[in-house]
C-alpha cells in the first residue's frame, strides 16, 4: 500500500517541522552567545550524558525527580556547530515537509521525539561508561527519513548538480538518494572519528525506527486523506 497525498487540497502549513527548526536554531543562537562555562554546563545539564542516565549510585527518588529520561528528548534540539546544525535541519526540511503533510503534524513530532529519544538510548547504552553528552537531531532526522521513504517508495527528488559549466536540474529517485545515504552510514562506521561508529549506527536505527512506523501507520494516514 502507497499512501499518497491529495493534490487537490490545499496543502497545510507544515507547523511542526517548522516550530523543530525555531527551536533548534533559537537554542543555537542562545548558546553560540553564551559564555563557555553557561554552554558546556547547559549540555552537561541537559544533553544525554551515559554515565548519568544509567547511575546506578543515583537513589531512584533522585533520578525521578531530576527526570533523567527527559534528557532523551532535550538533546535533540541541541547542537554542538554550524555543520551539524544546518546539516540535520537541511534534511529535515527535505524529508519533513511532505513526511508532515502525510503523517500529520502531531503524528510527525510523535515520529521525531520517540525515533531521536530511541537513538540517543541506543548510543547511551553503546557508551554507557562516557560522561560526553551526546546532543543532536541527527537520530531524530533519520527517522523522518526513514519514514519518507516508507510513505513515498515511489518519489523523486529534485536536485541541482553542476554539470560542466552549467547548473542543471535533476530528478533522482529517492530511495536511490537514501540509499546512498544509508550506505554512507555503514562507512562511516568504520572511518568514523572517535564516537563516530556509534552515531552512525544510531543513524541507521533511527532509520529503521521510522521506517517501521511508517509502515504501521500507513492505514491511519489513509483514513485520514479519504476523510
Amino acid at each position: 500500500m502507497f499512501v499518497t497525498v491529495d493534490r487537490k487540497r490545499p496543502s497545510p502549513l507544515p507547523w511542526a517541522t517548522l516550530a523543530i527548526l525555531a527551536a533548534c536554531i533559537a537554542l543555537f543562537l542562545w548558546l553560540v552567545l553564551a559564555a563557555d562555562a553557561t554552554r558546556w554546563q547547559f549540555l552537561r545539564q541537559w544533553g544525554t550524558v551515559p554515565t548519568r542516565l544509567f547511575d546506578a549510585n543515583a537513589p531512584a527518588l533522585q533520578q525521578l525527580v531530576e527526570l533523567r529520561w527527559l534528557r532523551l528528548f532535550t538533546a535533540l534540539f541541541i547542537h554542538a556547530g554550524w555543520l551539524h546544525l544546518v546539516g540535520n535541519l537541511l534534511f529535515l526540511l527535505i524529508f519533513g515537509v511532505p513526511a508532515e503533510r502525510a503523517l500529520g503534524p502531531w503524528r510527525f513530532l510523535l515520529l521525531f521525539l520517540l525515533g531521536g529519544a530511541f537513538a540517543n538510548l541506543l548510543a547511551a547504552l553503546i557508551l554507557s561508561s562516557t560522561s560526553t553528552p551526546i546532543v543532536g537531531s541527527s537520530g531524530a532526522v533519520s527517522a523522518i527519513i526513514g519514514a519518507y521513504l516508507g510513505l513515498f517508495p515511489r518519489a523523486r527528488l529534485g536536485l541541482v548538480l553542476p554539470l560542466g559549466m552549467f547548473l542543471e536540474f535533476v530528478r533522482i529517485p529517492a530511495p536511490l538518494l537514501i540509499g546512498f545515504w544509508a550506505l554512507l552510514q555503514v562507512a562511516f562506521t568504520f572511518v568514523g572519528p572517535a564516537f563516530g561508529p556509534v552515531a552512525w549506527w544510531t543513524h541507521i536505527a533511527g532509520f529503521a525506527a521510522g521506517l517501521l512506523f511508517a509502515l504501521v501507520s500507513k492505514p491511519a494516514i489513509a483514513r485520514r486523506l479519504r476523510s
